[in-house]
């Protein structure tokens, strides 16, 4: 008989969160935490969840690409995309970073707002090539016949920008700094009684403070 994979139960086994933690800076925690996830694929990788002008949800996985000492994340993508729109309409957002293999997940809930263009063009100048013609070739969440239409699209831009000529930024590309009003860390512990540590601030200047919250 095959076994149900809905069936498996992983025993968590991480040490506590000592209280030391609620004394902590969220940041300096936040980049220990990433440091300890580099072995793993992918450990930026952050779902972002945000709602649209319908007040219908969605979330897609990015790429975390920094974190300002003032407590701002920030990621890259098309303007013009579903989350783009979304976050045009509405600018909460809810981030997850879901480091299963660690036994560990942090949740971010800020608010969104465009980088400046200097900041857009110095990171898409560090991007490769390819994605710097992928970034002009792909019309981000909207229908395509076909991945060789898709396909004929990126050799188009690659006719149009040829050799080592440099490629310019879209004017629909460009980064987001994700302002934190809270912070959760959240850390696998034995029989189900994990720990919570969440950090909140009235404003994105502002001290934070810190609760353990009951799992």
């Amino acid at each position: 008989m095959t076994e149900n994979p809905l069936a498996h139960r992983l025993d968590y086994t991480l040490d506590e969160l000592d209280d030391g933690a609620l004394t902590a800076s969220p940041l300096a925690l936040l980049r220990r935490w990433l440091d300890d996830a580099s072995d793993l694929p992918e450990p930026n990788a952050m779902v972002v969840s945000t709602v649209d002008a319908e007040a219908r949800p969605t979330s897609r996985t990015v790429l975390l690409r920094g974190v300002d000492d003032d407590g701002a994340l920030w990621f890259f993508t098309n303007r013009l995309s579903r989350k783009g729109r979304a976050l045009a309409a509405n600018p909460s957002v809810s981030i997850l970073f879901p480091w299963y293999a660690l036994q560990r997940q942090v949740i971010v809930l800020g608010t969104a707002t465009p980088l400046p263009a200097e900041r857009d063009d110095a990171y898409f100048a560090s991007r490769p090539r390819g994605s710097q013609l992928s970034a002009w070739a792909s019309h981000q969440s909207e229908p395509v016949a076909s991945r060789a239409a898709l396909e004929e699209q990126m050799a188009e831009l690659g006719a149009r920008f040829p050799g080592d000529e440099p490629v310019p930024r879209p004017p629909h590309w460009g980064g987001y700094r994700v302002d934190a009003r809270e912070i959760e860390f959240w850390q696998g512990r034995p029989s189900r009684l994990h720990d919570r540590i969440v950090f909140t601030r009235d404003d994105p200047a502002g001290e934070w403070a810190a609760v353990r919250r009951q799992p």
